[in-house]
């Protein structure tokens, strides 16, 4: 079984910073690719940046140049870094693993995280 425990959402002004991370307990698994999601009230989640086992990268369009994804694979934790944050960041963050063993991969999610950016 593989648990993922989100921390360090909150509330920040608007062009502030926030860090979050993604604790996972993966004995016996190795995860692989690693991502952030955000969802807002009756919206799909959507993705905000990834990260594989091997450090790259990709973001979304509108984080790009304020957010940096990292990971820390010796403690199996990922973090996000929220800089000059914008009103329009509001949403609850959530973390997502890939996960491999015995030659399958599966999907496990984090319990969320709000992060709320004032004006």
């Amino acid at each position: 079984q593989v648990q993922l425990v989100e921390s360090g959402g909150g509330l920040a002004q608007a062009g502030g910073s926030l860090r979050l991370s993604c604790a996972a307990s993966a004995r016996d698994f190795s995860i692989n690719t690693m991502e952030w999601y955000r969802q807002g009230p009756g919206w799909q989640r959507q993705l905000v940046a990834t990260i594989t086992s091997g450090g790259r990268t990709n973001y979304a369009e509108s984080v790009k140049g304020r957010f940096t994804i990292s990971r820390d694979n010796a403690k199996n934790t990922m973090y996000l870094q929220m800089n000059s944050l914008k009103p329009e960041d509001t949403d609850v963050y959530y973390c997502r693993a890939l996960v491999g063993r015995g030659g399958h991969e599966f999907q496990y999610w984090g319990q969320g995280t709000q992060v709320t950016v004032s004006s």
